[in-house]
């Protein structure tokens, strides 16, 4: 049986489905100044209110899934062999190895003191948002935006101070800053840049890491496209997106919590074309943080850099359109612009403790938050390896293909507005 040319995109997507079956914590730490907001953006969420029918094509996907699968993460007790991981990696699977990385100079050896002597009169690049909202849709002037942080370089002791002050003494009033390797001066957020900090910015601590992953550099024939340190704190939150990378994700300090979606979900989360914006200090060094529009691909003062986020993974959103294609709605937050297939998701949810890694799949959904135990030091800190994921398989163009037919038949909305 074949797949006919027809050139309606859920009937083409029904014949695909008779073909083969597509089957490959913490409490919400968000702001009411971000989207999230329940009295946000209620024209969409009016929209797309009505929940799809039972034997809708896209809701067959998703919930044919769900069954298959399950909403749970495998928990593994030692690494994968480079055999086992390639058959989570065909299967597009996520898992966690517990304490897999307990054994590593890095979990055991940085800590506040360590990093303040090993940095000490040294500057590193920070993200700067007035809610913890880096890279996140945000309310701005009646308009839902893609809020880029203000980025600039502090001294990496004024920085860790701050961060560690601001967790225990539990400021919620103050600005938020992190160590992230979302560069915005780099390429668009739905495909990383690869900052590569640990092997730059961060070298001293390289020696404490492996400079790859084994199981994976054998099972994907590859070395790591980049590897990356991350520093932050519990008001730091990241907001739902996907990469086109295989990520190996290792925790050193802290807690991380995962919220996960499968590729077939992208019906769930209702991606909405967003224009993109940038917060900057207003006039001292220290001022108060403003968001200011990007200006469009070709106005005076405007950066090519920042045009080319505007294209996202998919290739759906171009430059000349200067929006930035991403999911808005909140897993944590269900009700709250919801699509009609958004009732469906089934997230997985996990926790990492220092010295567990984590296998994130390639363009899986993912939202993650932090946090500090009572008795820790005040800061977050992990590390991940990049590994650029094979585009010459399903996974991608079926992934597109999902992508293309729930933004071809979705209601139609007021994209990026609030009332």
């Amino acid at each position: 049986m074949g797949i006919s040319h027809s050139s309606d995109p859920s009937q083409q997507f029904s014949q695909m489905l008779q073909l083969q079956p597509y089957a490959s914590s913490l409490a919400t730490q968000v702001n009411d100044r971000h989207f999230h907001s329940p009295n946000k953006s209620e024209d969409i969420m009016n929209s797309r209110d009505q929940a799809a029918p039972e034997d809708d094509p896209l809701s067959e996907l998703i919930t044919t899934y769900n069954e298959l699968n399950g909403a749970f993460i495998e928990e593994l007790d030692e690494e994968p062999s480079p055999l086992e991981f390639m058959r989570y990696v065909a299967r597009n699977t996520p898992f966690v190895v517990r304490g897999a990385a307990s054994s590593w100079q890095s979990n055991k050896t940085w800590d506040k003191e360590y990093l303040l002597r090993v940095f000490k009169d040294q500057t590193v690049n920070v993200a700067v948002t007035p809610f913890g909202n880096a890279d996140a849709p945000t309310d701005h002037e009646g308009n839902v935006v893609f809020a880029k942080p203000h980025e600039e370089d502090q001294d990496f002791e004024e920085f860790l101070n701050y961060v560690i002050n601001q967790e225990k003494s539990k400021d919620t009033a103050s600005e938020v800053r992190y160590a992230q390797t979302q560069s915005q001066k780099t390429t668009n957020p739905q495909t990383p840049p690869e900052n590569d900090n640990l092997r730059n910015e961060y070298l001293p601590l390289f020696t404490h890491v492996p400079p790859s992953i084994p199981f994976a550099r054998i099972a994907l024939d590859r070395d790591p496209d980049a590897i990356n340190l991350w520093i932050g704190a519990s008001r730091s939150v990241t907001a739902l997106h996907k990469d086109n990378y295989e990520n190996i994700y290792v925790q050193v300090r802290g807690r991380k919590h995962f919220v996960l979606l499968p590729p077939c979900c992208h019906p769930c989360v209702n991606e909405t074309a967003l224009a993109p914006a940038t917060y900057s200090r207003r006039g001292e060094k220290d001022g108060e943080l403003a968001l200011n529009m990007d200006r469009p691909e070709g106005s005076e003062g405007s950066e090519g850099s920042e045009a080319e986020r505007g294209e996202g993974d998919e290739g759906e959103e171009t430059a000349t359109s200067n929006t930035i294609p991403f999911a808005t709605w909140d897993p944590d937050q269900p009700q709250v612009n919801a699509t009609p297939y958004s009732h469906l998701a089934e997230p997985v949810r996990v926790t990492l403790e220092p010295g567990d890694m984590l296998y994130l799949p390639a363009m899986w959904y993912h939202k993650v938050s932090q946090s500090c135990p009572e008795d820790g030091e005040g800061f977050v800190l992990a590390v991940n390896y990049w590994y650029d994921m094979e585009f010459s398989g399903p996974l991608y163009p079926l992934s597109a293909f999902v992508r293309n037919v729930s933004l071809k038949t979705a209601p139609a909305t007021s994209k990026g507005k609030t009332t």
